[in-house]
């Protein structure tokens, strides 16, 4: 059976306050920061949140000066956090960031023209959302945007961290109905009442109604009481979340995680550009799904691999692809124009099916390459 021919499939994803994306949204933070300060700034950022500390580690190149500390209590209070066991104004943190290995920075050289590391990307569409995203992942990221913005709005017991879980029926290789939905929210004493009614309101706001229906199971908060999150509960680290980050399971991954990641790490340009490539695809019209996957080695400027699937769902080959976009990393980033600080909204939310902003941000999800059909 078809993954998506018939049968159930599931996505997750969690909010800005889940400790690994705390963890996230600190390394892009510092590297937003760094390329405020450089266009051409080289950082690899990795960051581990507990109790009342925070660990930044990692290599960065042609930046000076920058506060670190700053940084992440900014970060911190953006998400929201103020409790005692874990705050912008109490949290310890410890700065281990070094400068980039000479070998590595050799390898990209001076204009950025090689891959900054080995690997392979895939890059995914489907027309069966107007993000162009698979259904179950569209669903679990909006609800948690609904209620960050009700949270954030004040005058709520909710807190930052939470989870969310969607399970669609799919017949005929299109989405059925709702069979499942499940969150688990963070909230203040005594609030878990209000947390079932806030997450009803948003099924009401971000569900289609003709997806849901009376045997639709909703289970909010199914372990109970859930007043201790975040950091204080769980450890967070940089890059654990690649599937909420990308396309909820749908499709292939190569494993490469993007926060903290300048952009001659293909494993963040490379899958923005495999995502680009995809969804214009899918946009043209010249299929209903798309799969892209991409291949580097470091130091080398072009692609070694270049692949696309369609599923039987369209005719475009990966020559005809091949011959509309500049894969190289130096290529892919003058395009997408990533050479910018625009990275700390990506870290939650999901990489993909978000709307390119005025700033420059999320630029690979425009449907701005020109392709034509086959012949």
């Amino acid at each position: 059976m078809s993954l998506f021919q018939d049968g159930l499939f599931t996505s997750e994803a969690v909010s800005e306050g889940h400790p690994d994306k705390v963890a996230d949204l600190i390394s892009d933070t510092v590297l937003d920061a760094c390329l405020a300060q450089n266009p051409r700034a080289r950082a690899a950022v990795e960051t581990l949140v507990t109790t009342n500390r925070v660990i930044v580690s990692g290599e960065l190149g042609g930046v000076r000066d920058l506060d670190v500390e700053a940084l992440v209590r900014a970060a911190i209070r953006s998400v929201g956090y103020d409790g005692p066991d874990f705050s912008p104004e109490t949290v310890r943190i410890e700065d281990l960031l070094h400068t980039q290995s000479e070998e590595i920075a050799s390898a990209v050289g001076g204009e950025g023209t090689g891959a900054g590391d080995q690997g392979l990307m895939f890059g995914y569409a489907t027309h069966e959302t107007q993000e162009r995203m698979p259904l179950p992942h569209v669903l679990s990221h909006a609800l948690l945007s609904w209620l960050t913005r009700r949270r954030k709005a004040g005058g709520t017991g909710l807190g930052p961290d939470a989870k969310s879980q969607v399970t669609v029926r799919y017949a005929g290789g299109k989405p059925h109905s709702l069979d499942t939905i499940v969150v688990s929210h963070q909230h203040r004493p005594g609030a878990q009442a209000e947390v079932e009614a806030l997450v009803r309101e948003a099924i009401e706001a971000c569900v289609p109604p003709g997806l849901r229906s009376s045997a639709t199971k909703v289970l909010v908060n199914p372990s109970g009481s859930f007043v201790v999150g975040g950091p204080a509960a769980d450890t967070g680290l940089t890059g654990r979340k690649i599937i909420v980050d990308t396309y909820g399971g749908a499709a292939p991954h190569g494993g490469g995680a993007f926060s903290g990641k300048d952009p001659t790490k293909v494993d963040r340009s490379g899958a923005y550009a495999a995502r680009w490539v995809a969804k214009n695809v899918v946009a043209a019209g010249l299929a209903e799904r798309c799969l892209v996957q991409v291949a580097y080695v470091i130091g080398v400027a072009r692609p070694v691999s270049f692949a696309v699937e369609t599923f039987g769902t369209g005719a475009v080959s990966a020559e005809q692809l091949a011959a509309c976009v500049d894969l190289t990393p130096r290529g892919l980033r003058e395009r997408l124009q990533l050479e910018r600080p625009i990275y700390a909204v990506t870290a939650s939310g999901g990489h993909f099916g978000r709307t390119p902003g005025a700033d420059g941000s999320f630029s690979w999800e425009r449907e701005d390459l020109e392709l034509a059909g086959p012949g």
